[in-house]
């Protein structure tokens, strides 16, 4: 397993949303991290180049 760490959404981005009711940061945020999510993924699948 890697040793990176995952990227959440802060509290104060969460926040941020919910005070203001803006669903595009919100999703926003959330395609980064579904987007982060993938690339960690792949990153852990991704076969060994042997040379």
């Amino acid at each position: 397993m890697s040793n990176e760490t995952t990227h959440q959404p802060s509290e104060q981005s969460l926040a941020l949303f919910l005070q203001d009711n803006d669903a595009d940061k919100l999703t926003d945020i959330l395609v980064e991290a579904l987007y982060e999510a993938f690339r960690i993924l792949e990153d852990e699948i991704r076969p060994e180049t042997l040379h």
